[in-house]
């Protein structure tokens, strides 16, 4: 029986990033402060990863969270300029990424991940979902962040998968979707905050229940 390869992003496609992020600097500078410096830290960590490619998410976390201080003439305290990096082992998991991912691998689909995070976090990270993944491969090991394609070059070359029976699941059309659509890869875009899209992904989920469903529609077992 051929393999059948699902790849899925995880910060903001299986674990809630917007929250975890949100929750902090919501904590650091009021609710009200929350949405538009939760945009500004997308613009600043993007800014970051793409300067220093090689710099650990860790660091990426931190540097990102003083710049917005700095920015903003916020105050933030010493002990805080970590906080990014400490929370993250306990943002929580979407509600229905387990159920979702244990149905795809009892239909035969192997499970990797492709994160822009460390080692330390994504196992954190996968252990809270307890699905287990075949793999996974992380920025801090191959110095390259998303969009970049080395996420996927690694992939294949780890695993002979066969780009025909591949899909990839992403939540971010920036680091995800695009990229994915670039290299000719099958997508499907987790769309959970209803954006649009100027470059239409293979299929739109507003989450991952029917995603067991859809993988199969797009390559039959």
């Amino acid at each position: 029986m051929r393999e059948r390869w699902a790849t899925f992003d995880c910060y903001g496609t299986l674990v809630d990033w917007n929250g975890g992020i949100g929750a902090e600097l919501e904590r650091l500078w009021g609710r009200d402060e929350r949405p538009r410096l939760l945009d500004r830290y997308h613009e600043l960590e993007r800014e970051i990863e793409a300067e220093t490619p090689a710099r650990p998410y860790r660091e990426v976390l931190t540097l990102a969270l003083e710049r917005i201080a700095q920015a903003e003439a916020l105050p933030l305290a010493g002990e805080e300029i970590d906080v990014l990096p400490r929370s993250l082992p306990e943002w929580p998991v979407f509600a229905e990424v387990p159920a979702a991912l244990d149905e795809a691998r009892r239909r035969g689909w192997k499970l990797a991940i492709l994160s822009n995070t460390d080692r330390d976090f994504i196992e954190a990270s996968m252990r809270r979902i307890g699905v287990p993944f075949e793999l996974a491969v992380v920025a801090s090991e191959i110095g390259s962040y998303k969009p970049d394609r080395r996420h996927w070059d690694e992939f294949f070359a780890r695993t002979g998968a066969e780009r025909e029976h591949h899909v990839h699941v992403g939540a971010s059309l920036f680091h995800d979707i695009a990229p994915a659509r670039e290299l000719g890869l099958r997508s499907v875009w987790i769309n959970r905050l209803g954006e649009s899209a100027d470059s239409p992904p293979t299929r739109e989920l507003p989450d991952l229940e029917h995603l067991p469903d859809v993988l199969d529609e797009l390559i039959a077992a």
